[in-house]
């Protein structure tokens, strides 16, 4: 397909200080939901109508945003937080405590109904909050759940704040540097600046979105000039490069893949998964079948940073040499020359090193059934034989989650609060730890964990679950998937782009 990039007018350029259009993928919008969002780039959009108690910096480290102070109590079973006096909604309304817990209420609730399927974009935040109280106008008590009293509990308080009496409306008030003055399902969204916002007036006084069908719709009107940028994970983003008339800025996503690797199978003992390991070229991986569009991860953290254990990396490198000593040492040999490992099991039968291998595939690209097969070249050049075989969503889950597999390429959608406890812990086997990893030695380390209530305490802790899981290797961490930002002129000066907050930083970005 030839793309068209035109140069920017003089009076395209003159524009930009007061508008940006961008385009973004959404069909399944049909209302202003802040609490219910069902498409990712929606949530971009709400992040700047809509505030929080707690925003995270470029360091992912919790900051006050509604909430100008907090302190903890009674070992972190209290957490009470003070709330800025100044603030108003885009209706002139002050923000109270009051609408702080209506809420964080209408969440809970919303995650805890049990006649409903969909529980809300921000249901985690049932897991870690007991109760919440308004003390008096710009006081907010929070009790934290039962083995939820610690540092974590702070990234939770990024849920949006709306007026109480309003938290069930379509499109609510907001307290952010925006607010959605028109909205059109399937068609655009206009965001316009909120004068009553409590900071500095934005210079960026519109922003129009426009919606798309498809992911390459989106990056088409792009490439036609109908837009100045567009949001896009899709692989087609990655065509475009930073030239001299367009801008591509990567942002993260929480999207995890990994190779799981399941625990329980009598083949796969501490010594063949950590060969298995070793025979993962993720940077092949990622070049190739992803087009670049991920970043590589050794742990459940995102690297770069402050809660990733950079100082293992060294320990994860490409070794084929080591991957057969292992496997060796597992008592894995080709015994009658025939290219497939094997061994005597306890029935005295010689069995062969075969492992079942399964994927689901997204339906607008065919990315994993590629990465899947140079894992397995990979793992045949060693004499490990894998079957693999493709998948529906709901069929690999069924798989997965019943231990009928040996390995599966899988993707975790990455909570907010850098926890993988979920994955990780004996207890959890039927609730996100399917490759029935057991380790006493982790269960202490996330019980500890969830019982410090300083920075300091967390990280070290998260430091500790890397070291154990490089030990234990249960499954392999592959890479987070990554999008795009594709756009005609810088709009933000923060370094950490991520998804969910595409727009972060355009209200104090100084145009020229």
């Amino acid at each position: 397909m030839l793309t068209l990039l035109l140069p920017l007018s003089p009076a395209k350029a003159a524009e930009i200080g007061n508008s940006i259009t961008i385009a973004i993928q959404s069909s399944k919008t049909l209302m202003v939901r802040p609490f219910e969002p069902v498409e990712y780039d929606i949530i971009s959009a709400y992040h700047a109508v809509y505030e929080s108690l707690v925003e995270l910096d470029d360091d992912y480290l919790p900051q006050p945003c509604l909430a100008e102070s907090w302190e903890e109590s009674a070992s972190g079973k209290t957490w009470t937080f003070h709330l800025r006096e100044d603030v108003r909604f885009s209706d002139g309304t002050p923000l109270t405590a009051r609408d702080v817990v209506a809420s964080a209420e209408y969440i809970i609730a919303k995650a805890k109904d049990e006649n409903i399927a969909d529980h809300g974009f921000y249901q985690n935040l049932n897991r870690f909050v007991d109760s919440i109280t308004a003390k008096d106008d710009y006081t907010v008590v929070v009790k934290a759940a039962n083995g939820r009293t610690y540092y974590g509990l702070l990234y939770q308080m990024t849920f949006p704040v709306v007026p109480a009496a309003l938290v069930a409306e379509d499109n609510p008030p907001g307290s952010g540097p925006y607010v959605i003055t028109e909205f059109h399902a399937g068609e655009r969204m206009w965001l316009s600046a909120n004068t009553n916002w409590w900071k500095a007036q934005p210079q960026i006084k519109e922003i129009l979105f426009t919606f798309e069908n498809t992911s390459s719709a989106v990056v088409e009107s792009y490439e036609f000039a109908q837009v100045e940028a567009c949001f896009t994970r899709s692989v087609a983003g990655a065509q475009h490069k930073t030239g001299a008339n367009s801008l591509t800025m990567s942002y993260r996503t929480n999207q995890l893949e990994c190779l799981y690797m399941n625990n329980n199978a009598s083949e796969l003992t501490l010594e063949v998964r950590q060969a298995i390991r070793c025979l993962i070229d993720k940077n092949k991986l990622i070049s190739t079948a992803y087009l670049s569009l991920a970043t590589p991860t050794n742990f459940p953290f995102y690297p770069g940073t402050w809660m990733y254990n950079d100082s293992l990396d060294s320990s994860f490198t490409l070794d084929v040499e080591e991957a057969k000593r292992l496997l060796a040492e597992a008592g894995w040999e080709d015994s009658d020359d025939n290219g497939v490992l094997d061994r005597v099991d306890s029935n005295g039968d010689l069995k062969n090193l075969h492992l079942r291998f399964y994927y689901y595939e997204e339906p607008d690209n065919d990315v994993r059934e590629e990465a899947a097969n140079i894992i397995s070249a990979a793992l045949a050049e060693v004499g490990i034989e894998c079957k693999i075989t493709a998948m529906t969503l709901s069929g690999l889950q069924e798989r997965v989650k019943s231990g009928s597999f040996d390995l599966a390429l899988i993707a975790f959608a990455m909570d907010t609060t850098p926890d993988p406890g979920f994955m990780l812990m004996s207890a959890n086997v039927k609730s996100g730890n399917y490759c029935r990893y057991k380790s006493s030695k982790m269960d202490e380390l996330f019980s500890s964990l969830r019982k410090v209530t300083s920075q300091e305490e967390y990280r070290q802790k998260l430091m500790d679950i890397q070291y154990q899981f490089y030990q234990d290797c249960p499954f392999v961490c592959l890479y987070f998937r990554t999008g795009n930002v594709i756009t005609r002129y810088m709009y933000t000066a923060c370094r950490d782009i991520r998804e969910y907050e595409l727009l972060r930083g355009i209200e104090s970005f100084f145009t020229r």
